[in-house]
């Protein structure tokens, strides 16, 4: 065999793209991991036109490749299958809609007033000024001055909303709360709530989707909103994914009302989109559920050839812990609101995701659902256990709490458990930050991954971002460190990977190295099987390849 050309992997500052693959690439001298159980290293991997023909050593792929293969020397670096993130918001965290980021170690929201004061001057073409970032639990001090006396000190002729970090909050002015038509008399929203005063008036945090219901009002007001939905994913969301090795993911909230499925589909049209997409269809709480089922099935697209598919659905079971509104089965210890029940609320109730999924799956539509809340959990597989046909490859999302026996459910219902680890929060040393709220029990195994692994349910991991940490090897580092709840390396790289991919319906064409499947594939700047676990995180991705075209070099 005659080479004509050998590549070195090497590490450089330099981004950098392969507008197309050659016909045929011959990668050698690397530490190959598969995910593949039959095979789990190679050395060297064959690609011909994006496709895996061959692994194994140095000599056997030299031998199969022809003459006019590309030669390209790893220098000994690990490569492993494209990261799969099934649950991330790249087009939310893109968006230029956002004009301002707050930073969420701030502790005083008194202090975060001259940076929001500078975003209301330097976007004083718009009636809104959106921002994002703070921690909902900052306003919890009773020695804290109400929130929408900090914001109408700023101005009270500009809308100012602000999302919380969480995305569970909004963090509003008067004249937002005025231009939504919120005021002391305003039930509260499906899912939501409208925090108020003794007095009886909005205190200026709306909770779940009271927020987001002000946030869709707000975005309607934006001429170029999908615009900006645009660049901001082309020139940021994709790039970042890219950068850390993600090949594959589920746009875990696409507001279809805003149009962002439309967005995602100029993309995939401009011939843009350097990941394999599955969007998840936002289930408007509020909305007409006969409405909404028509509009899904007349949005579904499964194209297999396609990078885009529209053939997942959204929806939140409940809310979050430091909201008091994830769905619990007990009470919690601290009564915000007063309600006549303090065990979290429902955005979709169980009956109502039960009929989502009879109407839905047959289309062909997977459902991926936020379950923080035991009970929520509980719902959720009473819901799927009601009303699937056992086709559906559903998820939930968080399980965050789990009661023992709904543990054995998600592997008899097939149900995935798609955690995140990433946020400093689901660490050991965090857990039981929530103990005022819940019972400190329950926190002695938060985000049980272990315990749900010991049950035989499948697990992904994934990050939320931007709520949380992007970068996989946190979120792999964090898994493998988080005892007694902890995964071991092979089991986080698989829920990265081959779990995940299944969950997308790709495991026939990604997620793992084999022969026959699709070639997107990552090096790395060291052997995360070979180092300490407390080093995984300081992994770097030096090139990252999609259908064997590089997207990314570092």
């Amino acid at each position: 065999m005659s080479v004509l050309l050998i590549l070195s992997a090497c590490k450089t500052d330099d981004t950098d793209s392969q507008p197309s693959p050659s016909v045929e690439e011959a990668y050698i001298n690397g530490r190959i991991y598969t995910v593949n159980g039959d095979q789990p290293w190679a050395e060297a991997m064959l690609v011909r036109q994006g496709i895996i023909v061959a692994l194994g050593s140095d000599e056997e792929i030299q031998n199969e490749a022809t003459e006019n293969a590309q030669i390209i020397n790893l220098n000994g670096q690990m490569v492993m299958p494209g990261i799969h993130d099934v649950h991330t918001h790249p087009l939310e965290a893109g968006s230029l809609n956002v004009h301002f980021s707050l930073s969420p170690e701030e502790m005083n929201p008194e202090n975060y007033a001259s940076e929001i004061r500078r975003a209301v001057n330097q976007n004083s073409g718009s009636d809104w000024v959106i921002g994002g970032g703070f921690q909902t639990f900052i306003f919890y001090d009773e020695n804290v001055r109400s929130p929408i006396e900090i914001l109408d000190e700023i101005s009270t002729t500009r809308a100012i909303a602000i999302l919380a970090i969480s995305g569970h909050t909004v963090w509003a002015n008067s004249k937002a709360l005025e231009l939504a038509g919120i005021d002391a008399s305003t039930p509260n929203p499906v899912g939501g709530i409208i925090w108020k005063d003794e007095n009886g008036q909005p205190n200026g945090l709306l909770m779940d989707n009271a927020g987001d219901l002000l946030l869709d009002m707000a975005f309607q007001t934006f001429e170029n909103n999908e615009d900006n939905d645009y660049f901001g994913l082309l020139e940021y969301g994709l790039p970042e994914l890219a950068k850390n090795g993600i090949t594959s993911i589920c746009d875990a909230r696409a507001f279809w009302k805003r149009n962002q499925h439309l967005t995602w589909k100029r993309v995939a049209d401009n011939n843009q989109l350097t990941a394999r997409v599955n969007l998840g269809l936002w289930i408007y709480p509020e909305e007409d559920d006969d409405f909404q089922i028509s509009t899904f099935r007349s949005l579904y697209s499964n194209d297999p050839s396609s990078l885009l598919r529209i053939n997942q659905i959204k929806l939140y079971s409940d809310g979050i812990t430091s909201n008091t509104t994830a769905a619990m089965h007990d009470d919690y210890l601290i009564d915000f609101f007063g309600f006549p029940t303090n065990n979290g609320l429902n955005y979709i109730s169980q009956e109502r995701i039960a009929q989502y999924i009879s109407a839905l799956e047959p289309v062909g539509y997977d459902f991926h659902m936020h379950t923080i809340g035991d009970r929520g959990v509980t719902e959720a597989l009473n819901a799927i256990e009601q009303s699937g046909s056992g086709s559906g490859r559903h998820r939930l999302t968080h399980v965050e709490y789990v009661t023992q026996a709904d543990f054995p459910r998600f592997n008899q219902l097939n149900v995935t458990a798609d955690v995140q680890v990433a946020g400093d929060y689901a660490k050991p040393e965090y857990w039981h930050d929530s103990d005022p709220l819940v019972t400190p029990s329950l926190n002695n195994n938060f985000i049980p991954v272990k315990t749900l692994k010991e049950a035989n349910a499948r697990i992904t991991l994934s990050s939320d971002w931007d709520v949380s940490a992007l970068n996989p090897f946190v979120g792999l580092q964090n898994a493998v460190t988080r005892v007694p709840q902890e995964l071991r390396l092979e089991e986080a790289v698989k829920a990265y990977t081959i779990n995940a991919a299944y969950v997308m319906r790709q495991e026939d064409k990604v997620g793992s190295l084999e022969v026959g499947k699709e070639a997107d594939f990552i090096v790395l700047s060291q052997n995360i099987f070979e180092i300490q676990p407390n080093q995984i995180n300081q992994t770097q991705v030096l090139q990252t390849y999609l259908q064997g075209r590089r997207i990314y070099k570092r």
